[in-house]
């Protein structure tokens, strides 16, 4: 009873900070303010210790938007762990995680950025490792080391910024120096490792291994959207330099990732590899050169994101903790209320008319096309968008077109609270995307396209749909294209073995190497020549020593008569 209310009592005050936030995003936008807190706690002669927050309409909004989530997931979070034994421990986790990203957001100085930076670092560790088995500490290790590399390299963007004289990067965004390359190579090394671009996307799919609740907060406006929100603050700074290489790194992420979750089964696999092919978007928007977009984006694609983690949580909650999509037949009449606000998230994940999906990803869409890129980013931008509804449409067969599976003596019972926390996800789902258009963008954006480029977008959906199904159609004695390309779909599904390259690539070699040495030196030639052969010499030799000193007499005598015997003979 006393979690319960600890719980409780932290989802209200989270839901009130948030409610706050937004109110004054609002005021701000409408007033154009943005106010800077310099908190000094130490001064001695010119150095100077001070905490500084920045209170602008962008900060203030995503913070907004942080704290209506995790208010909804520690709500949620009570039922969903109600059988486990430190439930107070997990809400502690929770909130630090909170604090760390809400220490990220407010920050205009890149030291007290590094403070929110390392914590979002600790603690995810700390939670994808909660359930303690080895499936979770070896996804816990690829998780803390790869985000090690973020860090690094936000540390050696701090030594750079001493060239400024101070670290708050807000002063020198307008500025040009020849060494500003370096400084945003490092910030987007940074973001690409916490926004689990290619070459680092093997971590965010094997961070699954942490509780529903804690991917629901992780993958929808925590984590893995700190990198994005990173470029965004320096975006100006960003624009002095060509970002096409980085542009197509984010790319081949969103093509590689959708294509993924069109072969995978596990439920909480295909929405974390949704979220890394909407990063993916949000990055690729961001190096075209639209940062209020990607940061729209990154709102709208908050909302629908964490319904669909709450979804997915209690769908595996009542089946017996099973994740296989291939168990999960004919949950409509089981779970009607979470099966609605499955489909309503997974449509607003799709882009439908008028979800909240639809107002950011259809405006990335036409913008994009406005720009005049090449051939290869128009193709993969709307082929990943085909994708995005092709694995949609999958998650739909399998969990309401499919008879009910061998799972159906489960107990279906839909928790009060746990619908109770979607109800408000539900709202921001359907009329988020239109709300924050309206508060964001000053006037309406109006673009002209010609008839064929206008209609694509719906083209790539229903090819889409129809490859969703096509992918997805199962029965007994069909020789169904997963199957018949099982290599082309293990390579898919495998990320394009991108967690081998991350894990046993890297580490097989040196293992292999160090074992080598180890046997031929340690335990082989090493040891016989340095060790037992020296042991050896020293045993003869104290032989030797004690047959002289035994048998002197004799040996003496032997060798006098040697020696004249030899004399006589020579």
């Amino acid at each position: 009873m006393k979690m319960k209310f600890f719980y409780l009592l932290s989802s209200f005050f989270l839901f009130l900070l948030g409610f706050l936030m937004f109110f004054l995003s609002f005021l701000f936008i409408y007033k154009n303010n943005l106010y800077m807190l310099d908190w000094e706690f130490i001064s001695v002669n010119s150095f100077m210790i001070t905490l500084t927050l920045i209170f602008d309409w962008i900060s203030m909004m995503f913070c907004g938007c942080v704290f209506f989530i995790s208010s909804m997931v520690v709500l949620y979070s009570h039922c969903y762990m109600s059988d486990d034994h430190n439930k107070i421990r997990f809400l502690y986790l929770v909130l630090m995680f909170i604090f760390s990203m809400f220490m990220l957001i407010m920050s205009p100085n890149l030291i007290s950025i590094l403070i929110g930076w390392d914590g979002l670092g600790l603690v995810s560790y700390c939670l994808v490792i909660y359930f303690q088995n080895f499936k979770s500490y070896k996804a816990g290790m690829l998780t803390i080391l790869t985000n090690r590399i973020g860090d690094v390299a936000i540390l050696l963007s701090i030594s750079w910024m001493m060239n400024f004289g101070s670290w708050h990067y807000f002063y020198y965004l307008n500025f040009y120096f020849d060494w500003m390359g370096f400084l945003i190579f490092l910030l987007i090394l940074a973001a690409f490792t916490k926004s689990a671009q290619i070459p680092f996307s093997s971590w965010l799919p094997a961070a699954m291994a942490a509780p529903t609740p804690v991917s629901a907060l992780v993958h929808s406006s925590t984590l893995v959207t700190a990198g994005v929100y990173l470029l965004i603050r320096f975006n100006e700074m960003l624009y002095m330099y060509n970002c096409n290489f980085f542009l197509i790194l984010s790319l081949l992420t969103m093509f590689m990732s959708g294509l993924g979750a069109n072969f995978e089964f596990d439920l909480k696999k295909i929405i974390a590899l949704s979220t890394l092919s909407q990063l993916g978007l949000m990055m690729s928007i961001l190096f075209l050169g639209y940062p209020m977009l990607s940061y729209f984006h990154l709102l709208t694609h908050a909302f629908f994101k964490a319904l669909l983690f709450l979804c997915a949580g209690l769908m595996i909650h009542v089946m017996n903790n099973t994740q296989d999509i291939r168990y999960m037949g004919g949950l409509t009449l089981q779970l009607p209320f979470t099966i609605t606000c499955f489909c309503i998230s997974n449509l607003s994940l799709c882009g439908f008319p008028y979800l909240s999906g639809f107002y950011s990803k259809d405006l990335i869409l036409e913008l994009m096309t406005f720009t005049g890129s090449n051939l290869f980013v128009y193709f993969i931008m709307y082929i990943s968008i085909g994708l995005t509804v092709s694995y949609s449409i999958r998650l739909f067969y399998y969990t309401m077109v499919l008879p009910p599976s061998s799972y159906v003596c489960q107990s279906y019972n839909e928790d009060m609270l746990m619908n109770f926390s979607m109800i408000f996800l539900i709202i921001m789902s359907i009329i988020g995307g239109s709300l924050l258009s309206w508060m964001i963008f000053v006037t309406p954006i109006f673009m002209i396209l010609p008839f064929l480029l206008k209609i694509f977008s719906i083209f790539m959906i229903l090819l889409g749909l129809y490859m969703g199904y096509t992918l997805s159609i199962f029965y007994y004695n069909l020789n169904s294209l997963f199957l018949e390309t099982y290599k082309f779909s293990f390579f898919c599904a495998d990320m394009w073995f991108m967690p081998s390259f991350s894990t046993t690539l890297i580490s097989k070699n040196f293992l292999n190497y160090s074992f080598n040495l180890n046997m031929n030196l340690e335990f082989g030639w090493g040891e016989y020549i340095f060790s037992k052969l020296s042991f050896f010499y020293v045993v003869v030799l104290s032989k030797l020593m004690e047959l002289f000193y035994y048998n002197n007499l004799s040996v003496y005598m032997i060798t006098f008569f040697l020696f004249l015997f030899i004399s006589l003979i020579f």
